[in-house]
């Protein structure tokens, strides 16, 4: 099983590039960066109070601190924790996730996931009710455009003709597509339209991912990789995982302060011992 690490980053946090090869020389798999492009005032609260809400607004673009970081990295993946892609325009999301791709060699991962504030999917033009199916077709609409030399899509909510757009992923057919979630569709919408599934350990999550190994064995089905984001220290749990078939554990990291994404790194390093050595 490997770990990665999901930073919750703000505007004063330490040089990203320099973390991201901490990261990689530590022997973590991956950085993940989480994504809000604002947070409405007014809008929607967050179960975590003002804090969280602070946190997220001053976060920075995940696509282009990725981009850094992959350009001071070798093998380090890196991936968005979850990106907001019913907020995104498909087309120009395709190419700006190709170029990542091939910026990074081939080492892009997509995490997308609908997003708990319906005001700021609202302020994109995206309302609370449909925004789980304009999320379905901005990914079906970028795989299109990654896979063909002139794709077109029509859809309801996302509509063009042929076009052409360059450059094509690195990665065959395309960058993995983890959509994130713990809802009872989840699943099926990882068949519909993503590659892997990208839940938070919940009370009972284990046990739903054992039960979907087990589904799978009797159906003769190829196994939907997991990753598991944002997991505690907590050892069983880590083993647990690994047991069920986990992919990869991601652990969290948020910025707090000055020297705080240092200290919580150095706690994660020594969590991932028993699995890195």
């Amino acid at each position: 099983m490997k770990f990665g690490i999901n930073i919750l980053a703000r505007e004063s946090s330490s040089d990203l590039r320099e973390i991201g090869q901490r990261i990689e020389h530590a022997g973590f798999e991956s950085i993940f960066l989480p994504e809000h492009t604002h947070i409405p005032v007014n809008g929607d609260k967050h179960a975590g109070g003002s804090l969280t809400h602070q946190r997220m607004s001053r976060m920075p673009d995940p696509y282009i601190a990725l981009t850094a970081v992959a350009a001071v990295t070798t093998t380090l993946k890196i991936g968005t924790g979850i990106s907001l892609i019913a907020q995104h325009d498909p087309i120009a999301m395709a190419k700006r996730i190709a170029t990542i791709d091939q910026i990074s060699g081939g080492r892009f991962m997509l995490g997308v996931g609908a997003g708990w504030n319906r005001s700021e999917a609202a302020n994109h033009g995206v309302s609370a009710r449909n925004r789980w199916s304009v999320m379905r077709e901005n990914v079906l609409a970028m795989k299109a455009i990654w896979h063909e030399p002139v794709a077109s899509f029509h859809g309801q909510h996302v509509q063009f003709d042929e076009i052409e757009s360059w450059p094509k992923p690195v990665q065959k057919p395309h960058p993995p597509v983890i959509v994130g979630g713990e809802g009872p569709g989840v699943i099926d919408r990882v068949k519909d339209y993503g590659d892997a599934w990208g839940p938070h350990p919940l009370p009972g999550i284990i046990e739903r991912i054992g039960d979907l190994r087990q589904r799978e064995r009797e159906g003769n089905e190829t196994s939907i990789p997991v990753s598991l984001f944002n997991i505690p220290h907590d050892t069983g749990l880590a083993q647990l995982a690994e047991d069920v078939g986990v992919e990869r554990c991601v652990l969290y990291i948020y910025d707090d302060g000055p020297g705080t994404i240092e200290q919580q790194l150095e706690a994660h390093i020594a969590f991932i011992q028993p699995w890195v050595t």
